[in-house]
């Protein structure tokens, strides 16, 4: 179906170590997170690499979810690797290895049936592959991209070309801080906006997120959580949460549907930091996540005087 969502990024075998606890060689991967994220409200059409010891349980559990995989290499040798481990300040990971393996000449090749997909996320790859991905796809309804500290550092030229060909851009704090050069987020976002996007989303983990558009500016909270195993993939589950919401909507990006988005992405992120890798949100049912949204509400609603 045309209106699915097309989402291009890693997958990746991740071994995270927390204070409460660690996990060896979980499935991972900014187009894994998102895509699982996404499927709670579209069709997703899944688009990456692995290697040939990419245990098939990975796969089967995507497929399960509705995901569709078909764009899913498989390349002769390994499949990318991270490790990284957080202190207490869990918005901080410091990572001690990366194996990028197979992932080091991904080239992606977008199926033709995949090429008229209305939605397309471009996940955290570097910017030349996806303005690869953009000149494979025809006339999209609406584009998004997320980024990450090091294409900003060794790319700075290449994303901006990409952010002239997108609609949402995804960053955290620290990232739109180091892109726009300034220590103030709102000017930041402002900046951000001004270099293409519509519309630019600002992911600041357990503070919440901001939303930037023409004539839009909206701050959510985070869910207050006691009990955080393991951000990874947070932003990327936040990302596709968000997306797919828009996606499931037709494309309307109207102020009250995309501060809807927010808060299910939002929402959607809080389950997944509540376990390692995709464990809790294996779990979870449409009743739970609504539940939550609803909660999200109540938080931070008020009457005025």
């Amino acid at each position: 179906m045309a209106n699915e969502l097309l989402i291009v990024g890693s997958v990746a075998l991740d071994s995270v170590k927390t204070p409460f606890g660690e996990v060896t060689e979980a499935l991972g991967g900014s187009a894994t997170y998102s895509s699982y994220s996404a499927s709670f409200f579209t069709g997703v059409r899944l688009v990456g690499v692995v290697g040939e010891d990419f245990p098939q349980q990975h796969i089967s559990l995507l497929k399960d979810r509705g995901i569709h995989v078909e764009g899913l290499q498989v390349a002769k040798g390994k499949t990318f690797r991270w490790a990284g481990a957080y202190e207490y300040d869990l918005n901080e990971a410091h990572t001690l290895a990366t194996h990028l393996n197979v992932f080091e000449t991904f080239k992606p090749q977008i199926p033709a049936a995949y090429k008229k997909s209305d939605f397309v996320f471009l996940a955290n790859i570097d910017p030349d592959l996806q303005l690869s991905v953009l000149d494979q796809v025809e006339k999209p309804k609406l584009v998004a991209c997320d980024t990450m500290n090091l294409w900003i550092k060794l790319k700075p030229e290449v994303l901006k070309r990409v952010l002239q060909r997108v609609d949402f851009l995804f960053i955290n704090d620290g990232e739109a801080r180091q892109y726009a050069n300034t220590p103030s987020l709102i000017r930041a976002g402002r900046i951000l906006q001004g270099w293409g996007p519509k519309y630019v989303v600002i992911k600041k983990g357990e503070h919440g997120a901001l939303l930037f558009g023409n004539n839009t500016f909206f701050a959510a909270p985070a869910f207050p959580l006691e009990d955080v195993y393991d951000p990874t993939g947070a932003g990327d589950t936040f990302a596709g949460g968000f997306f797919g919401y828009v996606a499931k909507n037709g494309g309307d990006i109207s102020e009250p549907t995309l501060r809807r988005a927010v808060v299910f992405g939002t929402a959607m992120a809080s389950f997944t930091v509540e376990k390692f890798s995709l464990e809790r949100l294996k779990t979870l049912s449409e009743d739970q996540l609504n539940a939550r949204v609803r909660m999200l509400k109540e938080l931070s609603h008020f009457d005025n005087p």
